[in-house]
């Protein structure tokens, strides 16, 4: 990201602590923005200001499950309160629980879809309701699996879909207070989500990526970024995949 191209700006990124959320913290950092990484257990914060080179005043870290609406409602609206202003929302927080369709618990189902999807509206709607003033961007984490499907993640390849759904809705009903709604899709990429697989599973997902490799966070952050700058003024209600070709 060009040296403040977020300068003055304020985000707030769930999930931040760790892996890609982590990253796209360090990226709007050096842009200039002052973020708020929020994440649900305040050991995962540890190191984080030395890791993202923050400056003083760039980096407020907060700990809050973001599956319970009025407690996120009540970050958000405080963020705001003591900014002034909310210009990006990066709904990033996600985890998987993995399984075949027809021996899914109903515990697994739900939390998914309930941390991977209702958090992002529940932000959202805080959010938006704030951005109406002064314009603003939201940017939410879909998936390949949310494009294409996956076999084994029933639940996650639902709720990254449920996100595209959502991203549209928001651009459509948003776009006339200059509030931009837009998502990423990343394919298959390298972080603790996906370092406990084994390697042959590693070794098949690659064969399906046209480029050959595993993603980084720093490509799924950069593409965050991009979305969350000037640069994309004109864009709204897109998805933009960022998976070495996997969704061709």
């Amino acid at each position: 990201m060009k040296a403040d191209s977020m300068k003055d700006r304020v985000a707030i990124v769930t999930g931040g602590a760790r892996g890609i959320g982590r990253e796209i913290v360090r990226e709007f950092i050096s842009g200039g923005a002052k973020v708020v990484a929020v994440d649900i257990r305040q050991e995962a914060f540890a190191g984080i200001a030395e890791d993202v080179k923050a400056a003083e005043g760039q980096l407020d870290c907060r700990v809050q499950d973001v599956t319970d609406s009025a407690g996120f409602t009540a970050l958000i609206d405080d963020v705001v309160e003591k900014n002034g202003r909310l210009d990006v929302l990066v709904n990033n927080a996600g985890i998987t629980r993995d399984g075949l369709l027809i021996r899914m618990e109903d515990a697994d189902w739900e939390l998914v879809l309930k941390v991977n999807l209702s958090s992002a509206f529940f932000g959202t709607r805080a959010a938006g309701r704030h951005m109406l003033r002064k314009g603003g961007c939201i940017i939410n984490m879909a998936s390949y699996s949310g494009v294409c499907g996956n076999r084994g993640q029933a639940n996650y390849a639902a709720s990254k879909a449920g996100m595209i759904g959502l991203t549209m809705t928001t651009a459509k009903e948003l776009a006339g207070k200059n509030v931009r709604c837009n998502a990423v899709a990343p394919g298959f990429i390298e972080t603790e989500m996906t370092k406990v697989l084994p390697d042959l599973v590693k070794q098949e997902a690659i064969k399906l990526i046209p480029l050959k490799r595993m993603g980084q966070p720093q490509d799924i952050a950069r593409a965050v970024a991009f979305l969350a700058s000037d640069d994309a003024a004109y864009i709204t209600g897109q998805v933009l995949s960022v998976d070495g070709g996997m969704a061709i």
